[in-house]
């Protein structure tokens, strides 16, 4: 099962992304990271872009409540969700 933690100002989670991939969509685990496939490409940020934005739709919150608390340049990254808790945002992503 996927960790999704508890921070100050809301929910914390890993995720291990694959780029380029068919369609946008939540693939699976790895250890304790969801996978997240996603068809943006890994340049100039779009495939960040793209992460925030497919969590934001999937939790139903604003952009702004989404941002990548670490691994920018990396394919595994932690997700800081504002304004939910683990319980909530486990729920929204049925995991």
């Amino acid at each position: 099962m996927a960790a999704i933690q508890n921070s100050p100002t809301g929910a914390t989670f890993a995720v291990k992304v694959h780029p380029r991939a068919k369609k946008n969509a939540i693939t699976g685990e790895v250890g304790d990271a969801l996978k997240v496939s996603l068809t943006a490409p890994p340049a100039d940020g779009k495939a960040n872009e793209a992460c925030i934005e497919f969590f934001a739709k999937l939790l139903n919150l604003p952009r702004s409540s989404v941002t990548i608390a670490a691994g920018q340049t990396s394919r595994n990254k932690v997700i800081r969700v504002a304004g939910l808790s683990d319980e909530e945002v486990r729920r929204r992503l049925n995991v």
